[in-house]
């Protein structure tokens, strides 16, 4: 059963980091802050900074409420 675990984990994290490597360049920043998931605590500040930062990637001339 641990043997699965070591198997399923791996790709558990590559497929998070994967996911937040596709929103992070979405949102028009670069794609190594991806690696700040990886650690603990500043993983969490990093995701609400992101969530209320002005993201790069919005138009200015258009009204878009995220």
């Amino acid at each position: 059963m641990m043997l699965l675990f070591y198997i399923l984990l791996p790709i558990y994290i590559g497929f998070c980091l994967w996911l937040g490597y596709r929103i992070i360049q979405k949102a028009g920043f670069e794609g190594w802050w991806t690696v700040v998931l990886l650690i603990p605590v500043v993983n969490i500040a990093m995701i609400w900074v992101f969530a209320f930062t002005r993201w790069p990637a919005l138009k200015e001339d258009i009204k878009q409420d995220l």
